[in-house]
C-alpha cells in the first residue's frame, strides 16, 4: 500500500512539531513544508541540513530565503499539487484562506484549533470522534487545552459512563519565546464557560460542561482541574485504573518530583526530547479525590504538542488508512512510541527523529 504524501502548512510552533510527527509516520510520506518567511525556525531547520523540503507560502518572497542560504522548492500551490493531505497550521483565518487553494484541488485538509469550526466538515479527536472523521475532507482539531481535556473525560466516560464536567484552566500566557503577549505580573479571568468546555460539548454532546480560565504569566504547559459527576459514582481506585491504561495519559506523583508544569517540561528534556516535547499529558495520582458522587483530578497539558498524536490520527481518519479509533490510535501511538515506556524501561518516543 502506497504511503499517504503529507504536506505542512505553516512552520511555527505547532508546524515543527506537526512535521516531525509526520516522518514518524511510517506509512506516511512528508512531501513538504511551507513557509511565509525565514524565521528562526526556518533558519535552525536550514542549520539541520535541511531534513525537509520547503515550499514558498503565498506572499513570500523567495529572495529573502536566498540571501540567507535557505533553499526553496517551490510554490505552496506546487506543494498542495504533491500531497493527498494537508496539515494546515498556519496563523488564525489563512487556514481558511489556504482551503480554498486545497479545494481547487481536491486536497484533504486538517486545521489545527486556531481556525473557526466553520472551516471543517468535523470537529475532530481521536479518541471521542474518530469514526466521524472517515473519509472526510475537511477535518479541525480541538486545542491544545481542549485535546488533554477530551482524553481524560472520554477515558473516564468509555468506562463508567459521565454525565457533568466542569473545569477550570490555568492557562499559559504564551508559548516560549513568545513576546507578542507582553511582560506581565498579573492574572486574568475570561467570562464563563470557557471555551474549551463548549467545544468538549461539541464533540461529547452527551455531556454537559461549563469552566472557567485563568490566563498565567507562565510558558510551560497550562494545568486544568476537572470534577467529573459519572452516571454512577467512579471511585478514585476505578479512575485510577483507567488512566493508568490509557496510552496518552502519564499518571504521576508529586512524591516522584512532580510538583508542578515545569517538572514535566524538564522531565521531557531529561528524557532527550527535542524542544522537551511531550505528547502525553500528565496527571497527578495524587489529584484524584472523591466529593460525594463527584470526582476530582488534575491534568497538565504541555501545549506546545499535545495536539501532534490527534492531529496524525485526523490524517488516518480522513484518508480511510484505518475506519476505526481504535484502530486509528493505535497505529498513531506505534509510530510515536506513545506509551512505550511502560514496557521498555525507557521513554523510546525520539529514537526515529531526523531518521
Amino acid at each position: 500500500m502506497a504511503k499517504v504524501r503529507v504536506g505542512v502548512a505553516g512552520y511555527g510552533t505547532i508546524g515543527q512539531r506537526l512535521a516531525d510527527g509526520v516522518a514518524l509516520q511510517g506509512d506516511m510520506e512528508l512531501v513538504g513544508v511551507a513557509d511565509l518567511a525565514p524565521t528562526l525556525a526556518v533558519q535552525a531547520l536550514r542549520e539541520r541540513g535541511m531534513p525537509y523540503n520547503l515550499y514558498l507560502a503565498q506572499g513570500g518572497d523567495k529572495r529573502i530565503f536566498a540571501e540567507k542560504g535557505i533553499p526553496v522548492t517551490g510554490t505552496f500551490e506546487e506543494l498542495a499539487d504533491s500531497v493527498d493531505i494537508m496539515l494546515d497550521a498556519s496563523p488564525g483565518g489563512a487556514g481558511a484562506e489556504n482551503k480554498k487553494i486545497y479545494e481547487a484541488r481536491g486536497v484533504k485538509a486538517v486545521f489545527q484549533g486556531g481556525e473557526h469550526n466553520s472551516v471543517a466538515e468535523v470537529f475532530f479527536h481521536g479518541y471521542a470522534n474518530y469514526e466521524r472523521g472517515v473519509n472526510k475532507n475537511y477535518l479541525k482539531l480541538t486545542s491544545c487545552n481542549t485535546t488533554g481535556l477530551i482524553r481524560s473525560v472520554d477515558c473516564l466516560d468509555r468506562r463508567y459512563g459521565v454525565e457533568k464536567v466542569v473545569v477550570t484552566i490555568i492557562r499559559r500566557v504564551a508559548d516560549p519565546g513568545d513576546y507578542h503577549r507582553g511582560l506581565t505580573n498579573a492574572l486574568q479571568i475570561d467570562r464563563a464557560p470557557s471555551h474549551q468546555a463548549v467545544d468538549l460539548m461539541t464533540i461529547m454532546p452527551h455531556i454537559n460542561a461549563t469552566g472557567i480560565l485563568v490566563h498565567t504569566p507562565v510558558t510551560h504547559g497550562h494545568m486544568i482541574t476537572v470534577v467529573v459527576s459519572g452516571k454512577s459514582k467512579i471511585t478514585k481506585e476505578q479512575a485510577l485504573e483507567a488512566f493508568r491504561e490509557h496510552p496518552r495519559i502519564r499518571v504521576v506523583s508529586v512524591a516522584e518530583g512532580f510538583l508542578g508544569n515545569a517538572s514535566f517540561f524538564k522531565y521531557a528534556r531529561d528524557l532527550g526530547n527535542p524542544r522537551g516535547d511531550m505528547y502525553e499529558i500528565g496527571l497527578w495520582e495524587d489529584s484524584i479525590a472523591e466529593s460525594g458522587k463527584d470526582l476530582i483530578y488534575a491534568i497538565y497539558i504541555p501545549q506546545e504538542s499535545v495536539t501532534i498524536p490527534e492531529t496524525m490520527d485526523a490524517v488516518r481518519a480522513a484518508c480511510g488508512m484505518q475506519t476505526s479509533g481504535q484502530e486509528g490510535t493505535e497505529k498513531t501511538n506505534q509510530y510515536l512510541h506513545i506509551g512505550s515506556y511502560r514496557q521498555e524501561g525507557s521513554h523510546a518516543l525520539w529514537n526515529s527523529y531526523d531518521r
